[in-house]
């Protein structure tokens, strides 16, 4: 009888626990904690970064779309543009950085970016 008491409290325990969403770049929709906010990056709009190996007149930009959450569940959704501070309702939330850098001509697998944020009350 105990090894069964025991065994309901695990399987009763392992659902009320809530994993913690990690902090640290993210891929396309994948969550990601910046500060005290939920940040999950929807659709990447734009990729027009000039490759390294490439002299380019204009260096490019990206530009993303992100649902931002906050603890109380309120949340919106955004377009960011990377290294340029967007205001949103709480604070100013910044796309920090993308990877993998261009490095020669041609697209990047969508699967292979991932986006780092950081906000600024």
């Amino acid at each position: 009888m105990k090894p069964a008491f025991l065994l309901a409290l695990l399987a009763l325990g392992a659902c009320t626990s809530v994993a913690a969403v990690p902090a640290g770049p993210a891929a396309l929709g994948q969550v990601t904690a910046v500060d005290s906010l939920q940040v999950r990056p929807l659709a990447l709009l734009e990729d027009s970064r000039c490759p390294a190996s490439v002299q380019c007149i204009w260096a490019g930009q990206v530009r993303l779309l992100v649902e931002v959450t906050r603890s109380d569940g309120a949340h919106q959704q955004r377009e960011l543009t990377l290294g340029k501070p967007q205001n949103i309702d709480w604070g100013l939330l910044t796309l920090a950085d993308v990877q993998p850098a261009k490095v020669t001509p041609g697209t990047t697998d969508p699967r292979q970016y991932r986006f780092t944020f950081r906000f600024e009350r």
